[in-house]
Order: C-alpha cells, then sequence, then structure tokens
C-alpha cells in the first residue's frame, strides 16, 4: 500500500466515521472516536463487501459508501456489546 492510498483511506475513513455518528445515535464515541471507528469500518468494509458479493462503484462517492457501511456495521456492533454487559 502506497502512502497515497493510506491518506484516501484515513480521509476516507474519516468521513465515514462523521457520518456513521451521525446515522447511529446513541452509539458514538465523540467525534475522533468516530473518526478511528470510521477507519476500521473502512478496512472491514473493504475487506468484507467483496467477499459477499456488494460492488459499490464509483470514485470516491463509492469509497465513501463502502466506508460509511463498514463503519455503521462496526458501531451496530459495538453498541450491542456494550449494551449486553
Amino acid at each position: 500500500m502506497t502512502a497515497q492510498a493510506i491518506i484516501i483511506l484515513l480521509i476516507v475513513g474519516g468521513i465515514a466515521g462523521w457520518l456513521a455518528g451521525l446515522i447511529v445515535t446513541g452509539g458514538g464515541f465523540g467525534l475522533i472516536g468516530n473518526i478511528v471507528v470510521g477507519i476500521v469500518g473502512a478496512v472491514i468494509a473493504g475487506w468484507l463487501l467483496p467477499r459477499i458479493g456488494l460492488y459499490i462503484g464509483g470514485d470516491i462517492i463509492g469509497d465513501i459508501i463502502n466506508a460509511l457501511i463498514g463503519a455503521i456495521i462496526l458501531l451496530v456492533i459495538i453498541m450491542l456489546v456494550r449494551r449486553a454487559t
């Protein structure tokens, strides 16, 4: 992975985390925490979505949508685990 790809992943993940924090109310971790969740969600979505056959095309918008899906999934899972404990 090049330095440019890592920077794009961080930016896309940050945007996705911020949006996921707005969508999933009550499960957020504040701005910085949601950005971190978005970055991790982008990695998860980049791995998971092609394996289940979900391809969202496009340039940066498609990447943000993929990362947003991963961040929402991650936030919901974290929220469910926090409620269970």
